[in-house]
Formats: structure tokens, C-alpha cells, sequence
């Protein structure tokens, strides 16, 4: 049975449990051939060691892939100390190897605080960061280093979990656009003997938990039971982070057609933003029954138009 012919929601986020050795294409590939061609698409990449959570849009639901990569991010990782490769994780070539006796679990920690909160970090040469139109991890498979700025990220969280001789486990919580194995880098580096990323698993994308994330294979078996639609996050749940403005059934539907929304036309916000807050903040836009109809942006000059930035729902007539 076809999801978009079962009688079940069609279009939202499904969270993939992606395993080693996938990467997030081949992923997004085989759930679109499972749902029989409907469009698929994804939320943050995860490399193809790498383990976890995969947020895999689907149908409409590849519409609000820019709104669901802001979302914060949880991790467990290991750093091995000692051994600093080409890629920052144990995918690469070893560069140098350094010995950690003189590493100890005080220093370890000392150097983990350091890291904590509004941090800059340079996005790693094999990363698809893009610099004057080329991907750096082209550049440096052709054996060229290629000069980067370093960008804010923030660390929300990051804990020791295990010091087994020179492998650390580390808790991460961090905001977007955050490397993992490019943390694990420089803390190896902050230790004076280098390191890189062991292993990464990716715990949390938002709300959406490892705990509650299917493997593909059980996507596949919950599809041949026809309840794979159980597990779809609809659109407006996954965009809950966004006050919500209503509208009339006059101004919905010609929000539908992408028309601009008169701030005088809006019955109600819903939602804990302040109105302060609400200068150029992303919205959801419902009609009178709670039905997800678009998503607008609030305007920077007062008493203007809220601008349609995509329309969810088919237009009518």
C-alpha cells in the first residue's frame, strides 16, 4: 500500500535511526522508493560513519528543510587523543601520532570548559562549505588548503562521560553548523597531542530523540503494515517552534495563492512571542480550523504586510 494512497498523513518529517555505513542519500533513496516516488528529502547530513538521527522530509515536508536545520543538535562522540588525520575523524589518513601519558582526566576536563558557550570554529577542509562556488572537500581531495574564516557556533552543552585510556566520550549539545570532528580536533590540539573524531552518534535533531527514531528496515516493516504513517511528524508539529497567526477563510485563501497578509487582517497570534520579538521572526499562518495553510515572515517596518514565504497547501479552484 502507497502512503500517500493509505488514508494516512503524506506529508511531514520521518526520524530515521541512519546506521553505519548509510549515507543520508542513500537513505532518503530508499525511503522514496519504499513511499513509491513520493518526493523525499533531508535535514542535516550525517557522513556515512556516522550514526543517528536523520530528520527524512517527506512530500510537502521538503519545503520546511530551511526551517528544521536551525534546530539545536545532541551527540555522543568519542575523541581519541594522540593521532591527528586528514579528515578529523578515523576515515582519514593518520597525519601525526603523539603520546598521551602526560594527558591527564584534570586537563581533560579543564580543556572541555573551555569550550563551552558562543565559540569560533573553522569549517573543516573535507566539509561541503563552499568557497568561491567549490565545496572545500574538492579542494582537498585535489591536495589543496583552502583559507577559511571561522564562524560562531555555540556549545550548549558538552560533559565527559568516559576517559578510557586515550579515547574520551563526550556529551555535545550544540546549535547549527557546528563539526563535531573538528571539536574533537581542537581539543586535541588545546591537550598539546592532537586528535581526532572516533565515532559520532547524533541522539537528538530538535525534538525528534534517537529513542524514537526507526532504523530503514523498520520503516520498511511498519510500511508493509500499513502504519508507517503513525510515525510521520506533520508539518506544523515539526514547525511548533513558530508563533502561529490566524486568518480569516477570505485571507487564507489568498494566502494560498502567496498574496502579501495585511497585519490588520490577522484575528489572533498564538504563540509566546512577543510582539517586540515579532520584527522579520518566520510564523505559521493558519486558517479558522487550526489548518496549517503557509509559512510567513513578520515585516521589519511596522504596520506593512507579512510576507508569504512558502505556501504548505495546494490552492483551491
Amino acid at each position: 500500500m502507497d502512503l500517500a494512497q493509505s488514508g494516512v498523513v503524506a506529508d511531514g518529517v520521518l526520524s530515521i535511526k541512519k546506521e553505519a555505513g548509510w549515507t543520508s542519500h542513500a537513505v532518503v533513496a530508499k525511503v522514496r522508493q519504499l513511499l513509491g516516488g513520493v518526493k523525499v528529502g533531508h535535514a542535516g547530513t550525517l557522513d556515512p560513519a556516522a550514526t543517528g538521527v536523520l530528520p527524512v522530509l517527506i512530500g510537502r515536508g521538503t519545503r520546511i528543510a530551511e526551517y528544521l536545520v536551525e534546530w539545536d543538535k545532541e551527540y555522543r562522540t568519542v575523541l581519541r587523543l594522540g593521532e591527528t588525520t586528514d579528515t578529523q575523524d578515523a576515515t582519514g589518513t593518520v597525519l601525526a601520532s603523539r603520546a598521551t601519558g602526560q594527558v591527564t582526566a584534570g586537563a581533560i576536563h579543564e580543556v572541555v570548559g573551555r569550550f563551552r558557550g558562543p565559540i569560533k570554529q573553522t569549517p573543516p577542509m573535507y566539509s561541503a562549505v563552499k568557497i568561491a562556488g567549490v565545496p572545500l572537500y574538492k579542494s582537498a581531495r585535489a591536495g589543496k588548503t583552502i583559507a577559511r574564516d571561522a564562524r560562531p557556533i555555540v556549545i550548549h552543552a558538552l560533559e565527559v562521560l568516559a576517559i578510557q585510556g586515550r579515547d574520551v566520550t563526550l556529551h555535545v549539545v550544540c546549535s547549527k553548523g557546528t563539526y563535531i570532528r573538528t571539536l574533537c580536533a581542537d581539543l586535541g590540539e588545546a591537550l598539546g597531542v592532537g586528535g581526532h573524531m572516533l565515532s559520532l552518534e547524533r541522539r537528538r535533531v530538535g525534538f525528534l530523540t534517537i529513542e524514537r527514531a526507526l532504523t530503514v528496515d523498520e520503516a520498511a516493516a511498519r510500511h508493509a503494515l500499513g502504519r508507517l504513517g503513525d510515525d510521520l511528524v506533520s508539518m506544523d508539529v515539526a514547525l511548533r517552534q513558530l508563533s502561529v497567526a490566524v486568518v480569516d477563510e477570505q485571507t487564507a485563501e489568498r494566502v494560498r495563492h502567496g498574496a502579501p497578509v495585511p497585519l490588520a487582517k490577522i484575528l489572533r497570534w498564538e504563540g509566546t512571542v512577543a510582539g517586540a520579538q515579532r520584527v522579520h521572526e518566520s510564523v505559521r499562518l493558519h486558517d479558522r480550523a487550526g489548518q496549517l495553510i503557509a509559512i510567513g515572515r513578520c515585516p521589519e517596518v511596522s504596520g506593512t504586510a507579512l510576507k508569504v514565504e512558502k505556501v504548505l497547501i495546494d490552492q483551491v479552484g
